[in-house]
């Protein structure tokens, strides 16, 4: 089944309006027209969105409308793809009194009425919960926003909902199935139902890839949203540690967690990275955050003239059906003017792959302990034992597919000032910034580092968790530099993304090299939600 047949089976369900019928402006529509202009609505970009309100031939009620209609007829029925852990209640009428506001006031700015998803564990404080689908935060009140959703509600953004993710944003167990969580269940990749979207922000991914709505927002601690932007074809972009808050996020790791954007395109990325960003004083790695950059207009459709890049040949997979994709990425940049440095070598992971995890499991103790004092009102948790105690507890419901041992592990660590914390800290930081990224940076004079993202998506596997290949997320994610994916092209209708990778602070060059190969390239593509792959014999 098509995507039109979804949607058209579902005109005039739930998120239709009284009559069956919608608005566009003032003008009423039969649902069947509706249902259409939903479809017609679902893969536009958030430009053509606002340049549509801007004249008056969409509101953002209708958007939104719009919006749950998808949602009801792709995510719900039709191939359930299980991508939205919850509506907002409020959106309908938050879209409503933004239209008002339009007429009267003008737009607040280009996200002004434009639906946003953000990952489950984001806290918001309205109807909706955050609970980073576990059961054990059900219940839970946030006091206030999270920064980057009060700076979503100042721009005129309507959050449209929470979107499903890996459970704990996959830090639970080594054995995890990506996607996966009590509360939301698994979420479906839109290329072919039976692959996984990679974690932990698999429903942003899936969402956005789907056309259920323009943005979406992720969060990253190695991997989150670069690996399932990859393997669900879309853009993904984890700034620099710092450019974005992580105020009111539920945490993993203060030395790489950091939210960022989930689009169809660069420009979109830039365009919401540009209301996100910028200093909080409730996080001090936000000090040196710029304010009120805007990133769309330093994109550069030419920017790979001239432009150096490192190709890091140790990220290819030697697989002869997906290399030559990228090597075929690899001449366009060149035909665009880049000058490739190839290879370039940096640090194997073993360096500080156990390191890593060390640090991970250390933060994670100190930093869930202090959001659950601020954010677990309500719930039925305070601290890390107590959520170790709750699944236990409820073993049926939560851990039906995998444990907790990653749980366990952290909860027996000692604090901060460990001498094994300190030392896995210090080993981190050299092998992934100065004698790793910097040094390749500055050893050939390049602009950014180029990669595989990563493999295309692996069987969904509750048995043996996930078996996905080699990926480039770690070196930048445990630097805390910038990393961008964009769509690279496709194996047997899979999707692959192209890595492009800088220096700490160096976030608009790197989305405008990423903005200039999207340029050149333009390889997203539309969804039909096919139950497996069709592999020709």
């Amino acid at each position: 089944m098509q995507r039109r047949q979804f949607v058209h089976s579902l005109a005039g369900g739930l998120a239709m309006p009284a009559e069956s019928s919608a608005v566009i402006g003032a003008t009423a529509v039969p649902a069947a027209a509706a249902a259409t202009e939903d479809e017609a609505l679902a893969y536009a970009s958030a430009s053509e969105l606002q340049a549509q309100m801007a004249n008056g031939t969409l509101s953002a009620e209708r958007l939104v409308r719009a919006c749950l209609a998808n949602i009801e007829a792709i995510d719900r029925n039709g191939p359930q793809l299980r991508s939205i852990i919850e509506l907002n209640a409020d959106a309908l009428p938050l879209a409503a009194a933004l239209d008002v506001e339009r007429r009267d006031k003008g737009p607040r700015g280009p996200l002004h009425g434009l639906p946003v998803l953000i990952k489950d564990n984001i806290a918001t404080a309205d109807r909706m919960q955050t609970t980073a689908g576990s059961l054990a935060l059900m219940g839970a009140q946030a006091p206030r926003d999270a920064h980057l959703v009060a700076r979503l509600r100042a721009a005129g953004a309507v959050i449209l909902g929470k979107t499903n993710l890996s459970e704990w944003a996959n830090i639970r167990s080594t054995r995890s199935t990506s996607g996966w969580s009590a509360r939301g269940g698994l979420t479906r990749n839109p290329y072919a139902l039976d692959r996984n979207t990679s974690g932990s922000s698999a429903g942003s991914a899936a969402a956005v890839a789907a056309g259920l709505a323009p943005l979406a927002v992720g969060t990253e601690t190695d991997g989150s949203i670069v690996s399932p932007a990859s393997i669900c074809g879309l853009v993904g972009f984890k700034p620099t540690l710092g450019l974005v808050s992580r105020d009111g996020v539920v945490p993993i790791a203060h030395n790489q967690d950091t939210p960022g954007p989930m689009a169809r395109s660069v420009a979109e990325a830039a365009l919401l990275l540009g209301v996100l960003a910028g200093p909080d004083a409730r996080d001090a790695a936000t000090r040196k955050a710029p304010s009120n950059v805007n990133y769309v207009l330093q994109l550069d459709a030419n920017a790979l003239r001239g432009a150096r890049l490192g190709v890091v040949r140790s990220a290819f997979s030697g697989n002869d059906r997906i290399d030559p994709i990228y090597e075929r990425a690899l001449e366009l940049l060149q035909a665009r003017g880049a000058v490739l440095v190839d290879p370039v070598a940096l640090p194997p992971p073993e360096r500080y792959a156990e390191s890593e995890l060390t640090v991970l499991l250390y933060e994670l103790k100190a930093n869930l302990d202090a959001y659950l004092a601020e954010f677990g009102q309500g719930s039925a948790v305070r601290t890390l034992a107590d959520v170790i105690a709750f699944n236990e507890q409820h073993r049926f419901r939560e851990m039906p597919h995998f444990s907790q041992e990653l749980l366990v592990r952290a909860q027996a660590l000692g604090g901060l000032k460990s001498r094994a914390y300190l030392d896995a800290l210090a080993n981190n930081l050299r092998w992934s910034r100065r004698e790793g990224i910097d040094l390749a940076l500055r050893k050939h004079r390049l602009d950014a580092l180029v990669a595989p993202t990563g493999g295309p998506a692996w069987l969904t596997d509750t048995i043996n968790g996930d078996h996905h290949g080699a990926g480039f997320s770690t070196p930048a994610a445990v630097a805390g530099y910038p990393h961008l994916t964009v769509p690279a092209g496709y194996v047997n209708g899979l999707p692959l993304g192209l890595s492009f990778v800088g220096t700490a602070w160096s976030d608009a060059r790197v989305l405008s090299l990423g903005h200039a190969y999207e340029q050149a390239s333009r390889h997203w593509r539309e969804q039909s939600f096919p139950a497996t792959l069709q592999i020709e014999a």
